[in-house]
């Protein structure tokens, strides 16, 4: 678990009625920022409050465990795998004018992809 105090910098709304969150933090040994490196891209559980955690509070974090199933309304691989698809199409839309186009196209290559490595 990494504590750390963090300065809310931006909050904004996604496509996909995700909510972005960008947090500022103080300056961080090499050790702490390779961590935080580290979970990029990961599904993680925040907890946010407005001042300083106390003591007995770091302990109590320290003991709870969250699991996957506790987040609620995480995305399944498949829906991650689209929205993904969704900001690549928005980046490059490789000539398709029209998502869903787009989606059945890379979608059909991930499988063809995948079944080139079956076995006969």
């Amino acid at each position: 678990m990494i504590l750390l105090n963090a300065e809310v910098e931006s909050v904004s709304t996604r496509k996909d009625r995700t909510i972005k969150l960008v947090l500022g933090t103080q300056e961080m040994k090499p050790q702490e920022a390779g961590e935080l490196f580290g979970l990029q891209n990961s599904l993680i559980a925040v907890g946010i409050k407005s001042a300083s955690l106390t003591q007995s509070e770091i302990e109590l974090l320290k003991q709870s465990k969250i699991e996957i199933d506790d987040i609620p309304e995480s995305k399944s691989p498949s829906q991650r795998l689209r929205a993904v698809l969704y900001r690549l199409w928005e980046q490059s839309d490789g000539g398709y004018s029209d998502f869903p186009l787009f989606y059945v196209s890379k979608m059909e290559k991930l499988i063809e992809h995948f079944k080139e490595k079956l076995d006969a």
